[in-house]
Protein backbone atom coordinates (compact mmCIF):
# COMPACT_ATOMS: atom_id res chain seq x y z
CA UNK A 1 0.00 0.00 0.00
CA UNK A 2 0.99 3.83 -0.64
CA UNK A 3 2.67 5.11 2.49
CA UNK A 4 -0.71 7.18 3.79
CA UNK A 5 2.75 9.16 6.04
CA UNK A 6 4.40 10.54 2.89
CA UNK A 7 3.89 14.11 1.95
CA UNK A 8 1.23 14.56 -0.44
CA UNK A 9 2.98 17.77 -3.22
CA UNK A 10 -0.53 18.78 -3.78
CA UNK A 11 -3.06 18.27 -0.83
CA UNK A 12 0.03 18.23 2.06
CA UNK A 13 -0.30 16.41 5.08
CA UNK A 14 -3.30 16.87 6.03
CA UNK A 15 -5.20 14.57 3.60
CA UNK A 16 -7.46 17.68 2.66
CA UNK A 17 -8.55 18.26 -0.86
CA UNK A 18 -8.04 22.26 -1.28
CA UNK A 19 -4.65 21.73 -2.45
CA UNK A 20 -1.67 23.63 -0.37
CA UNK A 21 -1.16 27.22 -0.75
CA UNK A 22 -0.34 28.36 -4.25
CA UNK A 23 -1.83 25.25 -5.60
CA UNK A 24 -5.47 25.30 -4.89
CA UNK A 25 -5.65 26.38 -8.93
CA UNK A 26 -3.85 22.74 -9.76
CA UNK A 27 -6.18 20.62 -6.96
CA UNK A 28 -9.35 22.25 -8.88
CA UNK A 29 -8.10 21.17 -12.01
CA UNK A 30 -7.42 17.46 -10.82
CA UNK A 31 -11.17 17.65 -8.78
CA UNK A 32 -13.05 18.79 -11.77
CA UNK A 33 -11.81 16.98 -14.70
CA UNK A 34 -13.46 14.21 -16.10
CA UNK A 35 -11.14 10.62 -15.46
CA UNK A 36 -12.31 9.62 -19.02
CA UNK A 37 -10.76 13.02 -20.40
CA UNK A 38 -7.26 12.65 -18.03
CA UNK A 39 -7.60 8.67 -19.51
CA UNK A 40 -7.79 10.44 -23.50
CA UNK A 41 -5.18 12.64 -22.92
CA UNK A 42 -2.54 10.68 -21.34
CA UNK A 43 -3.37 7.85 -24.00
CA UNK A 44 -2.90 10.78 -26.79
CA UNK A 45 0.53 11.91 -25.41
CA UNK A 46 1.98 7.97 -25.22
CA UNK A 47 1.05 7.61 -28.26
CA UNK A 48 2.88 10.38 -29.64
CA UNK A 49 5.76 9.54 -28.06
CA UNK A 50 5.25 6.05 -29.25
CA UNK A 51 5.44 8.00 -33.22
CA UNK A 52 8.11 9.42 -32.07
CA UNK A 53 10.22 6.19 -31.35
CA UNK A 54 10.69 7.63 -27.64
CA UNK A 55 11.88 4.36 -26.34
CA UNK A 56 14.05 2.73 -24.10
CA UNK A 57 16.04 -0.37 -23.60
CA UNK A 58 14.85 -3.04 -21.07
CA UNK A 59 18.29 -4.80 -20.98
CA UNK A 60 17.90 -8.45 -20.27
CA UNK A 61 14.22 -9.24 -21.80
CA UNK A 62 14.15 -10.87 -25.15
CA UNK A 63 10.31 -9.55 -25.55
CA UNK A 64 9.39 -5.89 -25.41
CA UNK A 65 12.84 -4.78 -25.01
CA UNK A 66 11.84 -1.59 -26.71
CA UNK A 67 9.30 0.42 -24.29
CA UNK A 68 8.02 4.27 -24.33
CA UNK A 69 8.62 5.20 -20.72
CA UNK A 70 4.59 5.81 -19.33
CA UNK A 71 3.73 9.31 -19.17
CA UNK A 72 1.11 11.08 -16.35
CA UNK A 73 -0.66 13.78 -17.13
CA UNK A 74 -1.22 15.09 -13.90
CA UNK A 75 1.70 17.63 -13.52
CA UNK A 76 4.05 18.03 -10.40
CA UNK A 77 4.78 21.47 -9.61
CA UNK A 78 7.26 23.92 -7.62
CA UNK A 79 6.56 26.73 -6.05
CA UNK A 80 8.85 30.39 -6.93
CA UNK A 81 10.67 29.67 -3.80
CA UNK A 82 11.05 26.41 -3.73
CA UNK A 83 12.80 26.28 -7.14
CA UNK A 84 14.87 29.49 -5.56
CA UNK A 85 15.89 27.16 -2.80
CA UNK A 86 16.92 24.06 -4.86
CA UNK A 87 18.69 26.33 -7.35
CA UNK A 88 21.32 27.46 -4.67
CA UNK A 89 21.45 24.36 -3.41
CA UNK A 90 22.16 22.49 -7.01
CA UNK A 91 24.77 25.81 -7.77
CA UNK A 92 26.42 24.90 -4.63
CA UNK A 93 26.56 21.15 -4.80
CA UNK A 94 28.08 21.16 -8.76
CA UNK A 95 30.62 23.74 -7.99
CA UNK A 96 31.54 21.44 -5.09
CA UNK A 97 32.19 18.62 -7.90
CA UNK A 98 34.13 19.98 -10.22
CA UNK A 99 36.17 21.77 -6.93
CA UNK A 100 36.54 18.02 -5.88
CA UNK A 101 37.34 16.48 -9.47
CA UNK A 102 40.10 19.62 -10.26
CA UNK A 103 41.27 18.73 -6.71
CA UNK A 104 41.97 15.14 -7.29
CA UNK A 105 43.39 14.97 -10.68
CA UNK A 106 45.45 17.67 -9.06
CA UNK A 107 46.90 18.56 -6.03
CA UNK A 108 44.70 16.01 -3.76
CA UNK A 109 44.75 18.73 -1.18
CA UNK A 110 41.61 17.29 0.22
CA UNK A 111 43.37 13.48 0.87
CA UNK A 112 46.16 15.26 2.35
CA UNK A 113 43.71 17.02 4.64
CA UNK A 114 42.20 13.92 5.65
CA UNK A 115 38.81 14.61 4.93
CA UNK A 116 38.35 11.33 2.63
CA UNK A 117 40.12 8.90 3.14
CA UNK A 118 43.03 7.94 0.59
CA UNK A 119 41.83 4.39 -0.58
CA UNK A 120 38.31 5.66 -1.38
CA UNK A 121 40.09 7.98 -4.26
CA UNK A 122 43.08 6.18 -5.50
CA UNK A 123 41.76 2.20 -5.19
CA UNK A 124 38.46 3.54 -6.54
CA UNK A 125 37.93 2.13 -10.50
CA UNK A 126 36.38 5.12 -11.56
CA UNK A 127 39.49 7.21 -10.90
CA UNK A 128 41.37 7.55 -14.08
CA UNK A 129 44.85 7.52 -11.93
CA UNK A 130 46.75 7.83 -15.65
CA UNK A 131 44.79 11.60 -15.85
CA UNK A 132 46.33 12.57 -13.07
CA UNK A 133 47.99 16.64 -13.53
CA UNK A 134 45.77 16.93 -17.20
CA UNK A 135 43.39 19.27 -16.68
CA UNK A 136 40.84 19.82 -19.25
CA UNK A 137 39.58 22.51 -21.72
CA UNK A 138 38.65 25.84 -18.85
CA UNK A 139 39.37 23.97 -15.94
CA UNK A 140 35.42 22.14 -16.30
CA UNK A 141 35.37 18.19 -15.52
CA UNK A 142 31.39 18.24 -15.19
CA UNK A 143 29.71 20.00 -18.09
CA UNK A 144 26.41 18.15 -17.17
CA UNK A 145 25.22 16.58 -14.00
CA UNK A 146 21.70 15.25 -13.14
CA UNK A 147 21.06 15.57 -9.20
CA UNK A 148 18.64 13.00 -8.55
CA UNK A 149 16.37 15.29 -5.87
CA UNK A 150 13.89 13.31 -3.13
CA UNK A 151 11.53 15.56 -0.96
CA UNK A 152 9.77 14.25 2.67
CA UNK A 153 8.05 16.82 3.70
CA UNK A 154 7.32 20.74 2.38
CA UNK A 155 10.51 22.40 3.72
CA UNK A 156 13.01 18.74 3.41
CA UNK A 157 15.09 18.22 0.47
CA UNK A 158 17.16 15.72 0.06
CA UNK A 159 20.41 14.53 -2.56
CA UNK A 160 19.87 11.10 -3.19
CA UNK A 161 22.47 10.91 -5.57
CA UNK A 162 24.93 12.54 -7.96
CA UNK A 163 24.70 11.43 -11.89
CA UNK A 164 27.96 12.98 -13.60
CA UNK A 165 29.41 10.62 -15.95
CA UNK A 166 26.33 10.90 -18.93
CA UNK A 167 23.58 12.02 -17.27
CA UNK A 168 19.72 11.08 -19.36
CA UNK A 169 16.39 12.35 -19.58
CA UNK A 170 16.74 15.40 -20.49
CA UNK A 171 14.76 14.67 -23.72
CA UNK A 172 12.16 13.21 -21.76
CA UNK A 173 11.42 16.54 -19.78
CA UNK A 174 11.65 18.48 -23.01
CA UNK A 175 8.90 16.43 -24.88
CA UNK A 176 6.52 16.41 -21.47
CA UNK A 177 6.30 20.07 -21.71
CA UNK A 178 5.67 19.61 -25.71
CA UNK A 179 2.93 17.24 -24.48
CA UNK A 180 1.34 19.16 -21.61
CA UNK A 181 1.07 21.90 -23.86
CA UNK A 182 -0.46 20.68 -26.76
CA UNK A 183 -3.20 18.63 -24.40
CA UNK A 184 -3.61 20.99 -21.11
CA UNK A 185 -3.24 24.39 -22.58
CA UNK A 186 -5.60 25.41 -19.43
CA UNK A 187 -2.90 25.09 -17.01
CA UNK A 188 -0.81 27.45 -18.88
CA UNK A 189 -3.45 29.85 -18.43
CA UNK A 190 -3.77 29.28 -15.00
CA UNK A 191 -0.34 29.43 -14.06
CA UNK A 192 2.76 31.36 -15.11
CA UNK A 193 5.13 28.64 -16.13
CA UNK A 194 9.02 29.23 -16.48
CA UNK A 195 9.69 27.60 -19.92
CA UNK A 196 12.27 24.30 -20.22
CA UNK A 197 12.45 24.67 -24.28
CA UNK A 198 15.72 27.24 -23.73
CA UNK A 199 17.98 23.45 -22.39
CA UNK A 200 19.27 22.66 -26.25
CA UNK A 201 20.63 26.46 -26.36
CA UNK A 202 21.94 26.84 -23.23
CA UNK A 203 23.43 23.07 -23.86
CA UNK A 204 24.90 24.20 -27.22
CA UNK A 205 26.26 27.50 -25.60
CA UNK A 206 27.86 25.18 -22.71
CA UNK A 207 29.29 22.97 -25.35
CA UNK A 208 30.43 26.09 -27.22
CA UNK A 209 32.44 27.66 -24.30
CA UNK A 210 34.96 24.99 -23.50
CA UNK A 211 36.28 24.70 -27.28
CA UNK A 212 40.23 23.84 -25.95
CA UNK A 213 41.16 26.25 -29.57
CA UNK A 214 40.17 30.38 -30.17
CA UNK A 215 37.86 29.13 -33.07
CA UNK A 216 35.49 31.56 -34.23
CA UNK A 217 33.08 28.94 -34.82
CA UNK A 218 34.05 25.63 -33.10
CA UNK A 219 32.52 22.66 -34.12
CA UNK A 220 31.08 20.30 -31.47
CA UNK A 221 29.45 17.01 -32.15
CA UNK A 222 27.26 14.57 -30.23
CA UNK A 223 29.00 10.80 -30.18
CA UNK A 224 26.28 8.03 -29.83
CA UNK A 225 27.36 4.50 -29.39
CA UNK A 226 24.86 4.29 -31.91
CA UNK A 227 20.80 3.32 -32.56
CA UNK A 228 20.91 0.39 -30.50
CA UNK A 229 21.71 1.95 -27.57
CA UNK A 230 18.40 2.37 -24.99
CA UNK A 231 18.76 6.52 -24.87
CA UNK A 232 20.07 6.58 -28.70
CA UNK A 233 16.54 8.95 -29.22
CA UNK A 234 17.83 11.20 -26.71
CA UNK A 235 21.26 11.33 -28.68
CA UNK A 236 19.84 12.33 -31.80
CA UNK A 237 16.62 14.41 -30.75
CA UNK A 238 19.32 16.72 -28.87
CA UNK A 239 21.86 16.85 -31.73
CA UNK A 240 19.46 17.88 -33.78
CA UNK A 241 17.62 20.56 -31.44
CA UNK A 242 21.55 22.08 -30.75
CA UNK A 243 22.30 22.10 -34.58
CA UNK A 244 25.47 19.72 -34.33
CA UNK A 245 26.17 16.64 -36.01
CA UNK A 246 25.38 12.93 -34.17
CA UNK A 247 28.26 11.15 -35.16
CA UNK A 248 29.17 7.55 -34.28
CA UNK A 249 32.98 6.44 -33.53
CA UNK A 250 33.43 5.25 -37.03
CA UNK A 251 33.12 8.73 -38.70
CA UNK A 252 36.04 10.34 -36.22
CA UNK A 253 39.44 10.21 -36.67
CA UNK A 254 42.45 10.75 -34.41
CA UNK A 255 45.83 12.16 -36.29
CA UNK A 256 48.37 13.99 -34.72
CA UNK A 257 46.34 13.99 -31.50
CA UNK A 258 43.74 16.34 -33.27
CA UNK A 259 40.05 14.61 -33.90
CA UNK A 260 38.57 15.05 -37.22
CA UNK A 261 34.75 14.43 -38.67
CA UNK A 262 34.64 12.52 -42.00
CA UNK A 263 31.92 14.21 -43.83
CA UNK A 264 31.01 13.94 -47.69
CA UNK A 265 33.30 17.07 -47.97
CA UNK A 266 36.18 16.45 -46.76
CA UNK A 267 37.25 16.29 -43.12
CA UNK A 268 36.05 18.66 -40.02
CA UNK A 269 38.08 19.30 -37.24
CA UNK A 270 36.43 18.62 -34.12
CA UNK A 271 36.94 20.94 -30.81
CA UNK A 272 34.42 19.73 -28.59
CA UNK A 273 32.42 16.45 -27.99
CA UNK A 274 29.87 15.75 -26.48
CA UNK A 275 30.04 12.07 -25.37
CA UNK A 276 27.37 9.57 -24.44
CA UNK A 277 29.65 6.62 -24.44
CA UNK A 278 30.66 5.66 -20.89
CA UNK A 279 34.79 5.71 -19.93
CA UNK A 280 35.29 2.26 -20.67
CA UNK A 281 34.37 2.04 -24.07
CA UNK A 282 35.22 5.16 -25.56
CA UNK A 283 39.16 4.57 -26.45
CA UNK A 284 40.17 1.09 -27.11
CA UNK A 285 43.60 2.24 -26.95
CA UNK A 286 43.54 3.40 -23.41
CA UNK A 287 40.28 1.61 -21.92
CA UNK A 288 38.79 -1.72 -22.92
CA UNK A 289 40.80 -2.96 -25.94
CA UNK A 290 38.13 -5.27 -27.30
CA UNK A 291 35.82 -1.79 -27.03
CA UNK A 292 34.16 -1.26 -30.80
CA UNK A 293 32.34 2.21 -29.58
CA UNK A 294 35.52 3.86 -29.00
CA UNK A 295 37.76 6.26 -31.04
CA UNK A 296 40.87 5.21 -30.61
CA UNK A 297 43.73 7.62 -29.89
CA UNK A 298 40.91 10.08 -28.36
CA UNK A 299 42.39 10.34 -24.73
CA UNK A 300 45.78 11.72 -26.35
CA UNK A 301 43.92 14.05 -28.23
CA UNK A 302 42.27 15.10 -25.13
CA UNK A 303 45.76 14.79 -22.96
CA UNK A 304 47.40 17.02 -25.50
CA UNK A 305 44.55 19.76 -25.12
CA UNK A 306 43.10 19.73 -28.53
CA UNK A 307 39.59 18.32 -27.72
CA UNK A 308 37.47 18.90 -24.96
CA UNK A 309 35.38 15.71 -24.00
CA UNK A 310 31.90 16.66 -22.23
CA UNK A 311 31.63 15.23 -19.46
CA UNK A 312 35.21 14.80 -18.84
CA UNK A 313 37.23 11.57 -18.64
CA UNK A 314 37.36 10.55 -14.74
CA UNK A 315 34.17 12.17 -14.00
CA UNK A 316 32.49 8.80 -13.08
CA UNK A 317 33.78 8.76 -9.50
CA UNK A 318 31.88 11.37 -8.25
CA UNK A 319 28.99 9.12 -9.23
CA UNK A 320 30.19 6.47 -6.74
CA UNK A 321 27.82 6.16 -3.78
CA UNK A 322 30.41 5.61 -0.89
CA UNK A 323 31.93 9.17 -2.52
CA UNK A 324 28.67 10.57 -2.21
CA UNK A 325 28.15 9.17 1.59
CA UNK A 326 31.01 12.14 1.65
CA UNK A 327 29.58 15.09 0.36
CA UNK A 328 28.29 17.45 2.60
CA UNK A 329 32.43 17.49 4.12
CA UNK A 330 33.22 17.80 0.05
CA UNK A 331 30.97 20.42 -0.43
CA UNK A 332 32.18 22.08 3.12
CA UNK A 333 35.73 21.82 2.38
CA UNK A 334 35.17 23.65 -1.35
CA UNK A 335 32.62 25.93 -0.32
CA UNK A 336 33.26 27.17 3.29
CA UNK A 337 29.69 26.66 4.67
CA UNK A 338 26.96 23.95 4.64
CA UNK A 339 25.82 22.19 2.01
CA UNK A 340 22.50 24.20 1.35
CA UNK A 341 21.35 20.52 -0.03
CA UNK A 342 21.65 17.45 2.40
CA UNK A 343 22.30 13.72 1.31
CA UNK A 344 19.90 10.93 3.10
CA UNK A 345 21.95 9.41 5.88
CA UNK A 346 24.21 6.76 4.21
CA UNK A 347 25.72 4.26 5.97
CA UNK A 348 29.24 2.60 4.34
CA UNK A 349 29.44 -0.74 4.67
CA UNK A 350 33.37 -0.78 3.92
CA UNK A 351 32.95 0.17 7.55
CA UNK A 352 32.82 -2.49 10.08
CA UNK A 353 30.23 -0.79 12.60
CA UNK A 354 28.34 0.41 9.88
CA UNK A 355 28.21 -2.89 8.34
CA UNK A 356 27.34 -4.80 11.51
CA UNK A 357 24.22 -2.58 11.72
CA UNK A 358 23.12 -2.66 7.87
CA UNK A 359 23.66 -6.65 8.71
CA UNK A 360 21.03 -6.31 11.72
CA UNK A 361 18.65 -3.69 9.99
CA UNK A 362 18.79 -5.02 6.73
CA UNK A 363 14.77 -5.39 6.51
CA UNK A 364 14.11 -1.64 7.00
CA UNK A 365 17.19 -0.38 4.83
CA UNK A 366 17.61 0.40 1.21
CA UNK A 367 20.75 -1.36 -0.05
CA UNK A 368 22.54 -0.15 -2.99
CA UNK A 369 25.52 -1.20 -4.89
CA UNK A 370 28.48 2.23 -5.24
CA UNK A 371 28.66 1.95 -8.46
CA UNK A 372 24.90 0.76 -9.43
CA UNK A 373 22.44 2.77 -11.29
CA UNK A 374 19.18 2.13 -13.19
CA UNK A 375 17.68 0.81 -9.91
CA UNK A 376 19.62 -2.88 -10.59
CA UNK A 377 21.55 -4.44 -7.66
CA UNK A 378 19.11 -2.43 -4.82
CA UNK A 379 17.79 -3.99 -2.52
CA UNK A 380 14.38 -2.22 -0.66
CA UNK A 381 13.93 -3.62 2.71
CA UNK A 382 11.19 -3.35 3.37
CA UNK A 383 9.27 -4.56 0.34
CA UNK A 384 11.92 -7.64 -0.39
CA UNK A 385 11.21 -11.24 0.26
CA UNK A 386 13.50 -13.31 2.65
CA UNK A 387 15.27 -14.61 -0.03
CA UNK A 388 16.32 -11.63 -1.17
CA UNK A 389 17.53 -10.32 1.91
CA UNK A 390 19.60 -13.28 2.24
CA UNK A 391 20.33 -13.11 -0.89
CA UNK A 392 22.15 -9.25 0.09
CA UNK A 393 23.03 -10.68 3.62
CA UNK A 394 25.51 -13.05 2.06
CA UNK A 395 26.68 -10.12 -0.83
CA UNK A 396 27.60 -8.05 1.87
CA UNK A 397 29.39 -10.57 3.80
CA UNK A 398 31.60 -10.99 1.01
CA UNK A 399 32.06 -7.93 -0.40
CA UNK A 400 31.18 -4.74 2.15
CA UNK A 401 33.14 -2.31 0.11
CA UNK A 402 30.72 -2.64 -2.56
CA UNK A 403 27.83 -1.20 -0.91
CA UNK A 404 26.18 1.50 0.70
CA UNK A 405 23.11 1.29 2.69
CA UNK A 406 19.96 4.18 3.46
CA UNK A 407 16.64 4.39 5.49
CA UNK A 408 13.96 3.57 3.61
CA UNK A 409 12.44 7.79 3.29
CA UNK A 410 9.00 8.20 3.35
CA UNK A 411 8.98 10.06 -0.25
CA UNK A 412 6.69 12.32 -1.62
CA UNK A 413 3.94 11.79 -3.53
CA UNK A 414 1.97 13.70 -6.03
CA UNK A 415 -1.59 12.87 -7.04
CA UNK A 416 -1.05 10.66 -10.34
CA UNK A 417 -3.46 8.94 -12.94
CA UNK A 418 -3.84 5.34 -12.20
CA UNK A 419 -6.45 2.60 -13.48
CA UNK A 420 -8.58 3.14 -10.29
CA UNK A 421 -8.71 6.70 -10.77
CA UNK A 422 -6.11 9.86 -9.46
CA UNK A 423 -3.91 8.46 -6.54
CA UNK A 424 -0.71 9.63 -4.63
CA UNK A 425 2.21 7.71 -5.91
CA UNK A 426 6.09 8.53 -5.46
CA UNK A 427 7.90 10.78 -6.73
CA UNK A 428 11.70 12.04 -7.28
CA UNK A 429 13.08 14.46 -9.41
CA UNK A 430 16.13 15.14 -11.58
CA UNK A 431 17.30 18.82 -12.60
CA UNK A 432 20.01 19.26 -15.18
CA UNK A 433 22.46 21.31 -14.40
CA UNK A 434 25.26 22.95 -16.75
CA UNK A 435 28.65 24.13 -16.19
CA UNK A 436 30.67 25.95 -18.88
CA UNK A 437 33.50 28.13 -18.65
CA UNK A 438 30.79 31.39 -18.33
CA UNK A 439 29.93 29.22 -15.02
CA UNK A 440 26.61 27.46 -13.91
CA UNK A 441 23.18 27.34 -15.52
CA UNK A 442 19.91 25.79 -14.23
CA UNK A 443 16.85 24.87 -16.86
CA UNK A 444 14.36 25.76 -14.46
CA UNK A 445 12.71 22.54 -14.69
CA UNK A 446 13.91 18.78 -15.07
CA UNK A 447 12.80 14.92 -14.90
CA UNK A 448 10.43 13.99 -12.44
CA UNK A 449 9.68 9.87 -12.50
CA UNK A 450 7.09 8.43 -10.52
CA UNK A 451 6.70 4.93 -9.34
CA UNK A 452 3.55 3.80 -11.24
CA UNK A 453 3.13 0.70 -8.95
CA UNK A 454 1.14 1.29 -5.60
CA UNK A 455 3.80 1.28 -2.60
CA UNK A 456 6.74 1.34 -4.47
CA UNK A 457 9.83 3.68 -3.78
CA UNK A 458 11.55 2.89 -7.49
CA UNK A 459 10.49 4.83 -9.70
CA UNK A 460 13.58 3.83 -12.57
CA UNK A 461 11.41 2.68 -15.91
CA UNK A 462 13.19 0.14 -16.14
CA UNK A 463 12.08 -1.13 -12.76
CA UNK A 464 8.40 0.15 -13.81
CA UNK A 465 8.35 4.02 -13.02
CA UNK A 466 6.92 6.70 -15.42
CA UNK A 467 7.21 10.65 -16.11
CA UNK A 468 5.58 13.81 -15.55
CA UNK A 469 6.21 17.03 -16.70
CA UNK A 470 7.97 19.02 -13.86
CA UNK A 471 6.24 23.26 -13.57
CA UNK A 472 8.15 25.75 -12.31
CA UNK A 473 6.61 28.69 -11.23
CA UNK A 474 7.41 32.41 -12.41
CA UNK A 475 7.28 35.12 -10.13
CA UNK A 476 6.39 36.97 -13.13
CA UNK A 477 3.73 36.62 -15.95
CA UNK A 478 4.64 36.18 -19.40
CA UNK A 479 6.34 32.73 -19.41
CA UNK A 480 2.74 31.30 -21.13
CA UNK A 481 3.09 33.13 -24.55
CA UNK A 482 6.65 32.41 -25.09
CA UNK A 483 6.22 28.63 -24.21
CA UNK A 484 2.97 28.40 -26.56
CA UNK A 485 5.12 30.70 -29.54
CA UNK A 486 7.13 27.25 -30.34
CA UNK A 487 3.54 25.24 -30.52
CA UNK A 488 2.70 27.87 -33.02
Amino acid sequence: MTDRAAFDEIWGSGGGRTGRPGLTELASWIEDTPLSELDRRQKSAEAAFRQLGITFAVYGEEELAERIIPFDIVPRIFTAPEWARLSEGLVQRVEAINAFLNDIYGAQKIIADGVVPPELILANPQFRGFLHGVRPPHGVFAHICGIDLVRTGPDDFFVLEDNARTPSGVSYMLENREAMLRLCPEIFHRFSVCPVDRYPDQLRDTLRSVAPRNATEPVCVLLTPGHFNSAFYEHSFLANSMGIELVEPADLEVDDDIVWMRTIDGRVRVDVIYRRIDDDYIDPLVFKPESLLGVPGLIAAYRAGNVALVNAPGTGIADDKAVYSYMPEIVRYYSGGEAKLPNVETYRCREPQALAYTLENLEHLVVKLVDGSGGYGMLVGPTATKAQIEQFRAALKAEPQRYIAQPTLALSTVPTLTESGVAPRHVDFRPFVLTGSDGVNIVPGGLTRVALKEGSLVVNSSQGGGTKDSLILSDTGGSFQSQFQRQG
